[in-house]
């Protein structure tokens, strides 16, 4: 999954102005504690960080990998 994709989906799923917020506050347990952009930034693949955001909160089944 390339990046653009993986921020478009953030940004249907959370909506425009929160996906930001939420990719840079929020720590997900899957991720080893860390945010979505730490994740990225350690260079976890954008499909294994889209994975675990669609584990920990409801995304629609049509977003899902």
């Amino acid at each position: 999954m390339r990046l653009t994709e993986f921020r478009r989906r953030l940004s249907v799923v959370f909506g425009e102005k929160y996906a930001a917020s939420w990719a840079a506050d929020v720590t997900l347990a899957e991720l080893d504690g860390r945010t979505v952009n730490e994740a990225l930034d350690a260079g976890v693949s954008a499909k294994q960080v889209w994975r675990a955001v669609c584990r920990s909160v409801e995304v629609p089944k049509g977003l899902q990998l």
